[in-house]
């Protein structure tokens, strides 16, 4: 049994005092009670540690590599994607292993406890299988084991060009299978992951209606009782294509032709009218955002106040993972709400603030997609758990609600001290620990990547 004491800890009921936390031995929160006397672990302030919700793992080595306008005078997602392909093709399963071991070990330090990895990169650079259909999920897997990381795998079914369903590209066809295939694969990764801890999960991801034709999004459904994600609502191109081919934007044709519902993680919506936002939200699906990619990709602002007075449940991930930061991902999207709406605190609510809101939700919304029993320091959930410093400056005299908003507007990812993953202490003093070693081996990685891409 381990156990945690905090001077202040944010439970399901509020901020309570003197709390501590037991941590049973299969890494589930056994007790919480405040006013309690010190012993254990002692922590400033103990927070829930969301999921990060949706990562393409590889496009960590990529971050940098892309600030340069191509030859297009107006530079898009498109031309971006393009360079993307290029860059992939060099990536071997030795280097995707140690770049997404880099990746989880960033994530924790960040304060996720839960890696929601959309893992698309699925055979050579020819499209030719390996000889282990899952030799790619397998170093997905094998770099949460290196790092601790909770995991939820989600196998990406990807079968077309386009919704002509014309043949994959040049740099798409790495990521390809039919039904039968993709069935092989989905069944492998999900061997795969079972020596991996117990909190650990599989579930599937049709990519896009771009990549998935009807038939080939009902069939997939039936391969898992897990999460079901998908990209929805991007860009504006990819609205104007599914409306073209299926007679309705991507949002309105998912909505009357699959069951979503709180399975189901849509990600981006950053493409919707205000009658889809209203009646996605109301299905309890997870609106999966990525604040920092998507305004790197120009993607668009999500309507999160519409989706919040529509009672929409909501998470974060990385995407690109161009920058791993949480308290980034949560300023980020409501800064652009202020944007569009020329207001502040956007957010927030009457008995909450802003930080708060946004945090409450993202535990909530990320433990929902990624399919676990977490984002709550309550008994029977996991002990997906974080720290913030006590010595931090931007928390000096900071009580309750504000401790959040400072951590969030006023500071970073620094202030996250202790990091632990269904029970796993993984971070400590900020850094993780494996820190070094995993490190080393991304460094020769990059380095031998060719960088003109």
């Amino acid at each position: 049994m381990q156990t945690i004491w905090a001077e202040t800890a944010l439970t399901p009921t509020g901020w309570a005092r003197d709390v501590r936390v037991d941590i049973a031995p299969d890494g589930r929160i056994a007790a919480v009670v405040p006013d309690s006397a010190p012993q254990g672990q002692r922590v400033a302030t103990l927070l829930p540690a969301p999921a990060n919700l949706h990562s393409h793992a590889f496009q960590r080595a990529m971050a940098g590599l892309t600030e340069r306008r191509g030859p297009d005078p107006r530079d898009s997602f498109w031309t971006w994607r393009k360079l993307m392909y290029r860059f992939l093709d060099q990536l071997t399963p030795n280097d995707v292993e140690a770049i997404a071991a880099f990746v989880k070990m960033e994530m924790l330090e960040a304060g996720y406890a839960c890696n929601v990895e959309f893992h698309y990169l699925h055979h050579a650079p020819d499209g030719t299988p390996y000889d282990d259909i899952g030799e790619m999920a397998g170093r997905i897997a094998a770099a949460a084991r290196q790092t601790g990381i909770g995991l939820t795998l989600l196998p990406v079914l990807y079968r077309h060009g386009g919704c002509d369903r014309r043949s994959l590209g040049a740099g798409q066809v790495r990521f390809g299978n039919d039904l039968d295939s993709f069935a092989r694969l989905h069944e492998r990764a999900t061997t795969l992951v079972r020596d991996l801890p117990a909190d650990t999960s599989v579930g599937v991801a049709p990519h896009s209606l771009r990549a998935v034709d009807p038939d080939s999004l009902r069939a997939v459904q039936e391969l898992t009782d897990g999460p079901i994600h998908m990209h929805l609502a991007e860009q504006t191109a990819e609205v104007d294509e599914v409306e073209a081919a299926y007679g309705a934007r991507p949002a309105r044709w998912l909505l009357d032709n699959a069951p979503v519902d709180p399975r189901w993680c849509l990600i981006h919506c950053t493409q919707m009218t205000p009658d889809e936002t209203e009646a996605l939200a109301a299905t309890g699906a997870v609106a999966g955002l990525c604040p920092i990619t998507e305004s790197s990709l120009g993607d668009g602002i999500f309507d999160g106040a519409r989706w919040q007075a529509a009672a929409g449940r909501f998470g974060v991930g990385s995407d690109s993972n161009i920058r791993i930061s949480l308290a980034e991902e949560l300023r980020t999207l409501e800064y652009s709400q202020r944007l569009r709406d020329r207001a502040r605190a956007v957010l927030a609510k009457p008995d909450r603030s802003t930080g708060r809101v946004l945090f409450d939700a993202v535990c909530q919304g990320g433990a929902q997609a990624a399919g676990r029993m977490a984002g709550a320091v309550e008994p029977g959930r996991w002990a997906d758990l974080l720290a913030l410093d006590a010595d931090a400056v931007d928390l000096a005299g900071r009580e309750g609600d504000s401790r959040l908003d400072s951590w969030i507007f006023a500071a970073d990812d620094r202030l996250v001290t202790e990091v632990w993953s269904a029970g796993r202490h993984l971070v400590t003093d900020g850094r993780h620990t494996d820190r070094t070693r995993i490190a080393e081996r991304y460094r020769e990685v990059v380095g031998k990547l060719t960088t003109d891409v």
